[in-house]
């Protein structure tokens, strides 16, 4: 939900996003642009100003030489050849010239015989432009006009490049007036000082930008220039020291000075950016001699501009970051039906069938989509009862038909194991008779030789009697065998336990008729063999059993190790009976052959028996009413039980 709530945040704001900073860049610009043609235009009317107050400055000073040249004063001082020297210092004084002296008409080499403007005097026009003296003119002016004039150079970053140390020359106001007066016609000369004439440029600077206590706001400066030189300024180099010799930039004096342009731009000024004006100045020669120029320091307006950046991305944020939530709290109606389907479709994965979106409250597309998802999720969930049932019920029918099946492989199993015994069994029947009559014979040759030796030795017979008594008795268990093994061929046949016997005999004469098996190895045998009560099963039954398990542990020891045989009393389900014991010290039974130990024909020394002894002992004790097993011992080997039950 969160992403279908951003990406509708980001659809409805991306115009704003994309499309309102492109328009606020593009109103910026254009509004940037608009303001620097205003302050370029602020800077030209500056700049006119300041052109106009030297023109005004470059009149007044022509028209007030004109006044004193046609005045009767002047024409009184005349004396001699030329005027009183006190009536000139004192009309330069009072007139605020620098200079001020009187040519004769004629001709002459003297202090003005190369400029323009005393050339038109003389011709009866009177003339003021602004001209360069250079130091030997400057020095032979009364008023020390040469060591006024001098500036030393200031190493100027951006400046073009210049192997002059001083500026000697003097940037004047040079006015001439003709003399008509009878008698004493001539052209009365004068001037002002230009080279650092500080009350010049700060009545300009005062002109132009008004003082900051008196209501101005701009922070302007005026200087005039000689060539690329700084003779009169209120720019500052440090706090109380004005900018006198710093030179202007390699650019701004080519486009000036070089190609006879006004600047209205940007430059920096010593030591600051300011929105500048030059104009260049042109001598009575017509030459470009200097510029006047009027400035604005740019960092105010650059941090207004700054200020507007600012002010209206602050304005841009603020509309974003309102518009964002207004409009989530319109798209609501959108988003809470949206949220309350996932909501349900999540808890329906969890599976809750059950859960519902319920009234949304909307009657738009959204309302109808929550209708029929509520729909579609009741129809699930009656599906899902039905195929449910329907599992429950074929899970039974599985279920009956595998215990069924099981049953049936259970029974197809036994009769299957049935059969292959019955084979078994039949196979063993075909050669007992074979076998019984081929053992039948030599046992009574035997049997008939003991009785013709008892016979021949007579008396004799006495020392060897035991001998002869052990060969009758194993006859007797040959033909026993012999007789036990048609029964085990037809155990059907055969029910013959109605005999009883003391297992400790039998145990002994089992391990007596096998000591030549344990003895001819290293087999150590530790009997426990108490007298219990007698079990009903065949003496030679049991005696043959015991042999089996006794020569079987001797087998798996590989004739070396210890073999124990125990009698104990022992209760199993309520019947008392004793259990035999026989435990060996060899590896053990392997787990897999566990399971078919006892089956006819299993045997686990291939080629070396026929696997019907384990069967066969089984056989005679089930027929007995006991039970045989074997196990692992913990201490290591085989164990095997027997357990009969106590005779009653």
């Amino acid at each position: 939900m969160t992403t279908v709530r951003l990406r509708l945040l980001i659809l409805a704001l991306a115009p704003l996003v994309l499309l309102m900073p492109l328009l606020l860049l593009l109103g910026m610009t254009r509004w940037t642009g608009d303001y620097d043609k205003v302050l370029a235009a602020n800077v030209q009317s500056d700049l006119r100003i300041a052109e106009q107050y030297l023109s005004q400055l470059m009149t007044r000073t022509g028209e007030e030489l004109t006044g004193v040249a046609e005045s009767l004063a002047f024409d009184t001082a005349f004396g001699g050849n030329g005027p009183d020297p006190r009536f000139l210092d004192a009309k330069r004084t009072e007139l605020g010239l620098d200079f001020l002296y009187y040519l004769p008409s004629a001709p002459s080499d003297g202090i003005g015989s190369r400029w323009p403007v005393i050339d038109a005097a003389r011709r009866g026009r009177a003339e003021t432009a602004i001209d360069i003296f250079p130091p030997e003119v400057l020095a032979a002016l009364p008023g020390n006009l040469e060591t006024r004039a001098r500036i030393d150079l200031i190493e100027t970053t951006a400046a073009v490049p210049t192997d002059r140390r001083v500026e000697d020359r003097g940037m004047v106001v040079h006015a001439a007036s003709p003399v008509r007066l009878p008698g004493h016609e001539g052209v009365l000369v004068g001037g002002i000082l230009l080279n650092g004439n500080l009350g010049f440029i700060d009545a300009i600077n005062a002109l132009v930008y008004l003082n900051p206590v008196t209501g101005g706001t701009r922070q302007g400066t005026a200087t005039l220039f000689l060539d690329d030189v700084r003779i009169s300024t209120n720019v500052r180099l440090f706090e109380d020291v004005r900018a006198l010799g710093t030179r202007v930039s390699a650019s701004v004096r080519q486009a000036v000075l070089d190609e006879g342009q006004t600047w209205l731009d940007r430059a920096f000024v010593v030591n600051d950016w300011y929105i500048s004006g030059y104009l260049p100045l042109s001598d009575s020669f017509g030459q470009r001699v200097g510029m006047l120029y009027v400035g604005m320091l740019e960092a105010p307006f650059a941090q207004a501009k700054r200020d507007a950046y600012l002010w209206m991305m602050a304005a841009f944020a603020g509309v974003l970051l309102l518009s964002a939530p207004v409009f989530l709290w319109l798209a609501k109606g959108i988003f809470a039906p949206l949220e309350r389907m996932t909501q349900t479709m999540r808890r329906v994965g969890r599976g809750n069938l059950a859960a519902r979106i319920g009234p949304v409250g909307a009657r738009d597309e959204i309302g109808q989509v929550a209708g029929h998802l509520d729909d579609l999720l009741d129809q699930v969930q009656d599906r899902d009862l039905k195929l449910r049932a329907w599992a429950e019920e074929l899970e039974d029918r599985v279920d009956t038909r595998t215990a069924e099946l099981r049953e049936a492989n259970a029974k197809l199993e036994q009769t299957f194991r049935q059969l292959v015994m019955s084979e078994k069994l039949a196979a063993i029947g075909e050669i007992t008779a074979g076998v019984a009559h081929e053992i039948n014979n030599p046992m009574a040759v035997i049997q008939g030789n003991v009785d013709v030796i008892r016979m021949e030795l007579g008396e004799e017979a006495a020392r060897v009697e035991t001998e002869l008594s052990l060969i009758d008795r194993q006859v007797m268990r040959m033909e026993a065998i012999v007789g036990k093994l048609l029964k085990f061929a037809q155990p059907s046949e055969y029910s013959d336990c109605a005999e009883t016997v003391a297992l400790a005999p039998v145990v002994e004469d089992a391990l007596m008729l096998v000591d030549h098996a344990l003895s001819k190895g290293a087999i150590e045998v530790e009997t426990e063999l108490p007298e219990l009560p007698p079990v009903a099963i065949d003496a030679g039954e049991m005696q043959q059993v015991a042999i089996n398990l006794i020569l079987n542990a001797a087998q798996a020891m590989g004739g070396r190790g210890h073999l124990w045989l125990s009698l104990a009393e022992e209760t199993r389900e309520g019947i008392v009976g004793v259990a035999l014991t026989v435990r060996d010290s060899g590896p053990g039974i392997a787990e897999e052959a566990l399971a078919s130990l006892f089956d006819p024909f299993f045997t686990t020394r291939r080629g070396e028996g026929t696997g019907l002894g384990l069967s066969i002992s089984q056989s005679i004790v089930q027929g007995a009413g006991g039970i045989i097993s074997a196990a692992n011992s913990p201490e290591g080997g085989a164990v095997f039980t027997v357990w009969l039950p106590f005779a009653a």
